[in-house]
């Protein structure tokens, strides 16, 4: 884990090269950058930067390919730089150790020069082909186009129904912000710049870019993708990841309706409990009273209180860390990540 010294520096080294690219920020603007977090894809990172490549060079566009390796053990980084010493076009931002995916790209929003911004994965399952189309939608006036994997190539019971369901339910939690999207888990987007500069990232927010930008009134759409079968490499997704998505998504929904009324959100949670408890109590009562259940009216209101105290505390005091930590990192400037190195420009 890096020390407080290495973080320092790093931080300071970044803040250093952000002054220095801002002093001419126009000048070095592109007209595309493609952001790409990759972890131990080693045999896929050649293949994809050939398929990028072929299909960027005929737009006629100045772009930039800025890979993330976001911690890979593997082979990964020796590709990556081959490639950077070959083709002036790619960036490379290397990270300490993993992060996860959104640090990786709230790192590559941070440092890309494009007007307009590409985000895909580099698997290979996302396809290079669509990247056209989705800055044509750009052209017409979008700030933000998600990519649905409308068919798709995945396990149908880790990846495929949990996804189902997870949109349904996010869908559902933020039907008040007018977004309605079918995959929020498609890495494969297109962002006007205007829009990503002015969402923060943390924790796994980044399926959640679209409802960011339509709180901030951007325009989105959502177009059907090609999704791919994964050929090389292995899948950094599991089933343990619905809890923090699903944990993440409250986040979401605290900070859409309630965070200048945090009273309201907890006032419905006490309520919620309160009704809850007050059911269990007069259940037991009855089962007590007619069947001779064998608790005593001290002890049963003693556990329905501890547990209803209990579950209140839990849910405010993440809450409440949630809001601090947003607090922190938007204040203060801080980032979620530590840079060991970026390409120099």
């Amino acid at each position: 884990m890096a020390s407080s010294n290495d973080n320092k520096q790093a931080n300071a080294d970044i803040n250093a090269l952000l002054q220095n690219e801002n002093s001419d920020d126009i000048k070095s603007r592109l007209n595309l950058s493609i952001i790409i977090p990759v972890r131990n894809e080693k045999e896929n990172i050649p293949l994809l930067y050939q398929e990028i490549t072929a299909i960027v060079s005929k737009l006629g566009l100045t772009y930039e390919i800025i890979y993330i390796n976001d911690g890979s053990t593997d082979g990964t980084t020796k590709e990556l730089n081959s490639l950077e010493k070959f083709d002036t076009h790619v960036v490379i931002i290397e990270f300490k150790k993993n992060y996860g995916q959104t640090a990786a790209l709230s790192a590559g929003f941070r440092f890309c020069r494009g007007e307009r911004i590409i985000t895909m994965d580099g698997d290979l399952q996302n396809d290079p082909a669509d990247i056209p189309m989705l800055l044509a939608k750009l052209d017409e006036g979008y700030d933000l186009v998600n990519g649905w994997r409308k068919d798709r190539h995945d396990d149908f019971l880790t990846r495929r129904i949990p996804s189902i369901v997870a949109n349904r339910i996010i869908n559902k939690l933020i039907e008040g912000t007018g977004v309605q999207i079918n995959d929020y888990g498609c890495s494969l987007k297109a962002y006007s710049r205007d829009i990503i500069k002015n969402i923060k990232l943390y924790g796994e927010m980044h399926r959640f870019i679209p409802v960011f930008a339509a709180w901030l009134g951007g325009r989105i759409v959502e177009v059907p993708v090609n999704h791919r079968p994964r050929i090389h490499g292995k899948t950094k997704y599991n089933l343990s990841r619905i809890s923090t998505v699903l944990l993440d998504l409250l986040v979401v929904r605290f900070f859409s309706d309630f965070l200048t009324r945090p009273i309201q959100f907890f006032g419905k949670i006490a309520g919620n409990i309160f009704l809850l408890g007050t059911l269990a109590t007069l259940l037991l009562s009855v089962l007590k009273i007619f069947t001779g259940l064998d608790i005593s009216w001290g002890m049963l209101t003693l556990i329905m209180t501890l547990t209803g105290l209990g579950s209140f505390q839990i849910v405010v005091i993440g809450l409440i860390g949630e809001m601090q930590i947003r607090s922190y990192f938007e204040m203060s400037q801080q980032d979620t990540y530590v840079i060991r190195r970026v390409s120099e420009r």
